[in-house]
């Protein structure tokens, strides 16, 4: 199986910690992010992974280059200019086409945030993704957000609820939709590539609503029994520094 880490944005978010380097280079505990996730991703058995980058993209070169890949497979999509995360994937296309299984439920990949850190199962999520023989199965959990996903009772992407109205947009019906936050982790079927009729920079989230409001299946899985923070911002940089003292989590 492999993975793709998104990695390319400015981390304008994170300023002043990237002033000087990408977000994927700020430290947590001592460690980068991108040696955080990369670890994860090892530690459920992936060894080749895409990193897309763009906001001092020779530093990410080097930084892997001088740790030997940390022992993975590991190529680099720089992007001139930002794609967004859809954008960003499609580009990535001819690394994830071929995951390197042998039978169809081996094509499925992994697609994980580097400024995310959490305990979600990475195992657990490509279970309920090959079971229910979904295009793309997302983490997502029950806490406040400004960008709500909506699914239905069978935990079925039907729309989103964002921006101060909160105003709910259904891309199919749907009587009683759960709005959950998303958490920034995607198991996702490579089928998906020959989908994606949008170009240039996109957010994968809107090619998911137009697919699910055409039938495809996007699904949940429930991650709100496990560790998760957003490392977007200084303070949530400073929380997960006390959370590794505090050894609420480790990595």
């Amino acid at each position: 199986m492999k993975a793709m880490i998104l990695a390319a944005g400015l981390g304008t978010r994170l300023r002043p910690l990237t002033n000087d380097r990408p977000k994927a280079l700020v430290e947590v505990g001592g460690r980068t992010m991108l040696e955080i996730t990369l670890a994860r991703l090892r530690g459920f058995g992936i060894r080749e992974a895409i990193i897309n980058v763009h906001h001092f993209p020779d530093m990410v070169v080097e930084y892997l280059k001088k740790n030997n890949n940390f022992g993975m497979r590991i190529e680099v999509s720089r992007e001139e200019e930002l794609l967004d995360t859809g954008g960003g994937l499609q580009k990535a296309a001819h690394f994830l086409k071929d995951s390197g299984g042998h039978s169809k439920k081996d094509g499925s990949f992994i697609l994980h945030n580097v400024d995310v850190l959490s305990t979600i199962d990475l195992d657990r999520m490509r279970l309920l993704h090959h079971g229910t023989q979904a295009l793309a199965t997302l983490a997502v959990q029950d806490r406040e957000t400004s960008r709500y996903l909506l699914f239905d009772e069978e935990a079925r992407l039907c729309g989103r609820r964002s921006g101060r109205e909160q105003i709910p947009q259904l891309v199919r019906a749907c009587e009683q939709p759960e709005a959950l936050a998303f958490s920034g982790i995607h198991v996702i079927s490579p089928r998906l590539f020959a989908m994606m009729s949008e170009q240039g920079a996109f957010s994968i989230i809107d090619a998911y609503l137009r697919l699910a409001g055409q039938g495809e299946k996007i699904m949940s899985f429930r991650a709100d029994n496990y560790y998760w923070r957003d490392l977007g911002r200084p303070e949530g940089v400073a929380q997960a520094e006390k959370d590794l003292e505090n050894k609420v989590i480790s990595v």
